[in-house]
C-alpha cells in the first residue's frame, strides 16, 4: 500500500520534532507500506470493481486488522478506552502508544464521514486536555474510495474540514490525517471481504 499524502493539520510546540515523534511516523509508513493483498504480495491490489452495492467492491475492516497487527508487533496497545470526556466516554483508540505521561493515537477509518469526524473530534479533544500527545487518522483517497464499501469515510470528504482543527487553541501537540491508496487494481485477484456491523457493511 502506498501514502499519497501525509497532512498535519495541527502542529504546536516541539513534539514534532523529536526523537519519539520520529519513531512513531517511521512505524506507522512501515505498517502501511506492508499492507498488502493478496497477503504475502508484496502489492496492495484490490478487486477492480466498484464498491457501490451490495455484495461489490472490497471490505475496508481487514484492510484496518493487517495494519494493526504490525503495530501490535511493535508494542503498541490496540482497542484502548481513553478517558477523554467526563460527560460520556467515546469508543476505545485503534492503536495507542505512550509518549512519556501521555499517549500517541492512531484510527484508521472503517465507518462513514461522520465517523472520521468523530475520529478527528475525539484526538483533536485529547490533545487539548493534555491527554493525548497526538493522533493520525488514516483513510483513503478518492481515488481508492471507489473500490471499498460505499460510503467510507475519505480524504476528498474531509479535507474541507481541516481549518476547523487548525482553528484550535493548543499549545502542544500533533494531528495528522494520513491518506493511502492501493498500488494497483485487478481482475486477478479476489475481493477483500465485508463483514456486517449491525445492519451496515464495512
Amino acid at each position: 500500500m502506498k501514502i499519497v499524502t501525509i497532512e498535519r493539520i495541527i502542529d504546536r510546540g516541539k513534539f514534532s520534532q523529536s526523537a519519539a515523534w520520529r519513531q512513531i511516523e517511521q512505524q506507522l509508513i512501515d505498517a502501511i507500506h506492508a499492507v498488502d493483498w493478496p497477503i504475502g504480495s508484496g502489492l496492495f491490489t484490490l478487486y477492480d470493481e466498484p464498491g457501490k452495492k451490495r455484495g461489490m467492491g472490497s471490505g475496508v475492516k481487514p484492510i484496518k486488522l493487517m495494519f494493526m497487527e504490525k503495530l501490535s508487533v511493535w508494542g503498541w496497545r490496540l482497542e484502548t478506552p481513553v478517558s477523554i470526556s467526563a460527560q460520556r466516554r467515546p469508543g476505545p483508540m485503534d492503536a495507542t502508544f505512550p509518549v512519556d505521561e501521555k499517549l500517541f493515537c492512531v484510527e484508521w477509518e472503517t465507518g462513514n464521514i461522520s465517523s472520521s469526524h468523530r475520529a478527528l473530534n475525539k484526538m483533536a479533544l485529547g490533545i487539548l486536555k493534555k491527554i493525548l500527545i497526538g493522533g493520525v487518522l488514516i483513510l483513503p483517497t478518492g481515488k481508492m474510495y471507489q473500490y471499498l464499501t460505499d460510503r467510507v469515510g475519505n480524504y476528498p470528504e474531509i479535507e474541507p474540514y481541516f481549518h476547523l482543527w487548525q482553528a484550535l487553541n493548543i499549545e502542544e501537540g500533533l494531528l495528522v490525517v494520513i491518506a493511502v491508496e492501493h498500488d494497483a487494481v485487478s481482475t486477478a485477484v479476489p475481493r477483500i471481504s465485508k463483514g456486517t456491523d449491525g445492519r451496515a457493511l464495512w
